[in-house]
């Protein structure tokens, strides 16, 4: 989440009195995250969501994502769900940006993750992906294999201002993802994103998922390694086996990993690591003065990807050798 596009209390008001939801109390903008602008919105109906999609996101995918919150929903996901106005239509226009208001969640995501988090996540997980199932729509990821490539082309000629070395130290990665990918690893809908301020928790169990504007169709475990990645790094960089544990556990719990899924985690975990190296590399170097929004250690990654390079057997994830 965050504010690209600034709204006047006037245009909220007018885009607000297309709906059913009484009278605008307030509308701040929430400055986590990088894809969008979004917004507290309350009403004296309650609080609710305000995004205006950005250019990084295509219009064209805008119904996939909101069919899909309303699809996991009606398979009992939590999730937010689109709000329509009074003439049935949830996605509109404001300020020259496709707009929608969904449904609030109550509870709020963990700032400090313990290994109970990360129990929750793995089951939560391994719903979503029970629940993505007979979803009518689908979306490919353009952040998967073939879409790494051009965004790094997009960086390499500024990536060592980053850090020395790292634009040959991306390519040399790149050329063995491409040759190792598997492809033949059960497939489906997933998250893509589900980082911790994605999941929210109340009374130390999870409440809820938020924010699927990368859902698209992909391995599923791959977003199983995404959350290797995003839940599992303490803050001095020291991968937690602990967690990786309860995650994988608990997702297992629900949906069990085949033996394929389990021997490609390593190639995954590393997939995973370049694509959000890449992406924060890029918003890095390209991020507008003054927007409203936090810029993201690209290096982070880099060093997760360094930990996943040496990784010689899946028990290194807390997994079992069966």
């Amino acid at each position: 989440m965050a504010v690209y596009t600034e709204v006047s209390d006037e245009e909220v008001r007018a885009f607000v009195a297309q709906y059913d939801l009484g009278d605008v109390m307030s509308c701040k903008g929430i400055a986590e995250g990088v894809e969008n602008s979004n917004f507290l919105l309350v009403t004296d109906k309650g609080p609710y969501i305000l995004t205006l999609y950005e250019k990084r996101v295509d219009p064209a995918d805008l119904p996939f994502f909101l069919g899909l919150m309303d699809h996991l929903a009606a398979r009992g996901l939590t999730c937010p769900q689109p709000v329509a106005g009074r003439d049935g239509v949830a996605l509109r226009f404001l300020c020259g940006r496709p707009a929608v208001i969904v449904t609030f969640l109550k509870g709020m995501w963990p700032r400090r993750i313990t290994a109970e988090h990360c129990a929750g996540l793995g089951g939560g997980l391994a719903r979503l992906h029970l629940a993505g199932e007979g979803f009518p729509l689908t979306r490919r990821n353009a952040l998967s294999v073939p879409g790494w490539r051009p965004l790094f082309e997009a960086t390499r000629a500024r990536a060592d201002e980053v850090k020395p070395g790292l634009a040959d130290a991306l390519a040399a990665e790149l050329d063995h993802l491409e040759a190792v990918w598997p492809a033949d690893l059960p497939h489906g809908i997933i998250h893509a994103d589900l980082f911790p301020d994605n999941v929210f928790f109340s009374d130390g169990k999870l409440s809820g998922l938020i924010d699927f504007y990368f859902a698209c169709n992909d391995l599923l475990a791959y977003d199983v390694a995404i959350c290797l990645n995003a839940w599992c790094f303490e803050a001095d960089g020291a991968f937690n086996v602990t967690k990786a544990r309860l995650l994988l556990g608990a997702y297992e719990a629900v949906r069990p990993l085949s033996v394929a899924e389990r021997a490609a985690l390593p190639v995954l975990a590393r997939g995973s690591a370049i694509r959000f190296l890449l992406t924060r590399l890029y918003d890095w170097l390209n991020t507008p003065a003054g927007a409203m929004v936090k810029r993201k250690d690209p290096l982070e990654y880099l060093h997760k990807l360094r930990f996943h390079q040496q990784i010689r057997h899946t028990a290194d994830y807390g997994l079992d050798r069966s």
